[in-house]
């Protein structure tokens, strides 16, 4: 081995971080960085060590908010900081086991006695994501229950899959998560199931589950209508990191996934990422790449591109996870900082086909994460084929990953590379765990609060404010005949939002909702068409 190849070579083996525990190895030597870079930060990853010590005995993680921060007890239970959490986790992951196996023999049945064939579930935001990549990554087991989902207030998505359930609306049980029970697409989805349901003559109690905070708006719906299960969700476990409690157990159960080994990776990857020494901890690792790629203020962004069609919806769910947890404007101390890293991404190799060209040729604001999975085939009768004599189609999948990391390391653009044995309920609590930890101690070297998000209640709020000005729209319409334009509704009602009105005015018309819209030279005017009692 001459001494280019045996530098890089140690080089290389110096840079790997492998996990034989939980399946992982990472690659971080692609990144660039150096021994100076690494030395500066042993002291902020030890703090950061502290404080996520200090995070799973039960500290106020969350000052803003005044709460603890729980998912670590979700798959180790004994972590937990009193019994009655122990307990409570213990309680609803044998509960999710329970009502799954009784659906799957045909002892709990819907309301018209047939067995339950299909699962729609209602959320947004981390209650759909989870458990949308779980059953992407991992599928329906044979013979148990079908995954469909609303996540969103658009009629015409929730249309679709009604559609597409057809006469087996039936037969499906409808699981709506919401954690304060008030979030208005979950609500908006739930009042279409339900509707859906009454129209097919279906006694619609009998199919529905929630999973809400106790004492819940949609906690006490259940309880009046008699629904058909409840289960909780506790206000230390926020959404981006709720997969592993009932938002995603329940859903994974039903499908027939092995919850319990969903579960144990992730515990084991724990156990892992407890390293203190961060050459060995993989995702101690990827907090200090990502603050040496961003200059610790996430200056690049993360493009994810995982070479397995499994995984496809991971770029997605990390998404929500990292851009939620670390976009933030203040840091703990008060200060304005603008924090946070980009997320996109889809899979190999598809999407060397369409923006691989511009991150190997165009501008250099990003680093790349690989995702590698060593095992071809989960199913192990799957027929093997050689498209080629030697060569099969995962043959070329693996050197299409080779050559696009080798094409953009040689054009100087950073990358990381996860490598998994195989895509499995156990493999995908090591991944989920991994970069929950990842973003956690990011936090802690950045000095922000990853738990709270305090933009989103500002979207949330905006949104009803808008809201609030239809019926005055229509109101004033119904009242006046004849034609108004968008300002002189707004002077009206006294608003200045004179474009929201516009907006507001177009929609109702497009959908023929009492308002008929006519314009002159471009400039459209509103009348009111509606009948008078």
């Amino acid at each position: 081995m001459t001494m280019d190849l045996r530098a890089r070579w140690e080089r290389y083996t110096k840079e790997l971080c492998v996990v034989p525990s939980v399946g992982l190895t990472l690659d971080v030597s692609r990144m660039g960085h150096d021994e100076a870079f690494l030395d500066r930060m042993k002291g902020p990853i030890e703090k950061a060590f502290a404080d996520m010590e200090a995070l799973e005995k039960g500290a106020i993680a969350n000052p803003d908010e005044k709460r603890q921060v729980g998912h670590y007890w979700l798959r180790d239970p004994e972590l937990s900081p009193n019994d009655d959490i122990r307990r409570a986790i213990m309680t609803t992951v044998g509960r999710c086991r329970s009502i799954a196996t009784g659906i799957h023999e045909g002892r709990m049945k819907g309301s018209t006695g047939k067995n339950f064939t299909d699962v729609l579930v209602i959320g947004i935001g981390g209650s759909a994501l989870g458990p949308q990549l779980a059953t992407k990554a991992l599928g329906t087991v044979p013979d148990k229950l079908a995954l469909s989902f609303f996540d969103n207030t658009d009629p015409d998505g929730m249309d679709l899959v009604l559609t597409r359930l057809g006469a087996r609306l039936e037969t499906t049980v409808v699981v709506v998560i919401s954690k304060s029970g008030g979030t208005k697409e979950t609500r908006n989805g739930m009042l279409e199931a339900k509707a859906a349901m009454q129209r097919a003559g279906l006694d619609y109690p009998k199919h529905f589950i929630a999973v809400t905070g106790e004492g819940s708006a949609l906690d006490k719906l259940a309880i009046e209508e008699g629904w058909f299960a409840r289960f909780p969700m506790w206000d230390w476990v926020g959404g981006r990191t709720s997969e592993l409690s009932a938002v995603g157990l329940v859903p994974a159960a039903l499908q027939g996934i092995d919850i319990q080994a969903m579960l144990d990776g992730a515990k084991d990857c724990d156990v892992a990422t407890r390293e203190r020494d961060f050459r060995k901890n993989p995702a101690a690792l990827l907090a200090l790449m990502w603050h040496f790629a961003g200059d610790g203020r996430g200056a690049k962004d993360m493009v994810v591109l995982p070479y397995k069609d499994r995984l496809e919806l991971f770029s997605r769910y990390l998404q929500q996870l990292v851009m939620e947890s670390l976009g933030k404007e203040h840091d703990l101390a008060g200060n304005v900082v603008h924090q946070g890293i980009a997320v996109y991404g889809n899979k190999g190799s598809t999407d060397q086909h369409a923006y691989v060209q511009q991150l190997r040729d165009g501008v250099k604001n990003f680093f790349v994460t690989f995702i590698e999975v060593l095992k071809d085939h989960v199913r192990p009768d799957a027929p093997v084929l050689e498209v080629e004599p030697g060569v099969t189609s995962a043959d070329y999948l693996q050197g299409f990953f080779l050559g696009t990391r080798a094409a953009l390391y040689e054009s100087g653009r950073p990358s990381i590379t996860i490598t998994l044995d195989e895509v499995s309920p156990r493999a995908l609590g090591v991944l989920i765990a991994l970069f929950e930890r990842a973003v956690g101690l990011y936090a802690s070297l950045v000095g922000i609060n990853a738990y709270h998000q305090p933009g989103v209640e500002a979207g949330k709020k905006a949104a009803t404010e808008v809201l609030a000005l239809q019926p005055k729209i229509v109101a004033h319409l119904t009242a006046n005949e004849g034609g108004h334009d968008a300002e002189a509704i707004a002077k009206a009602i006294g608003s200045a939002d004179v474009e929201t009105i516009y907006k507001i005015c177009m929609h109702l018309s497009a959908n023929a909702r009492g308002v008929s819209r006519h314009g002159v030279d471009g400039a459209p005017a509103w009348k009111a068409t509606f009948a008078k009692e």
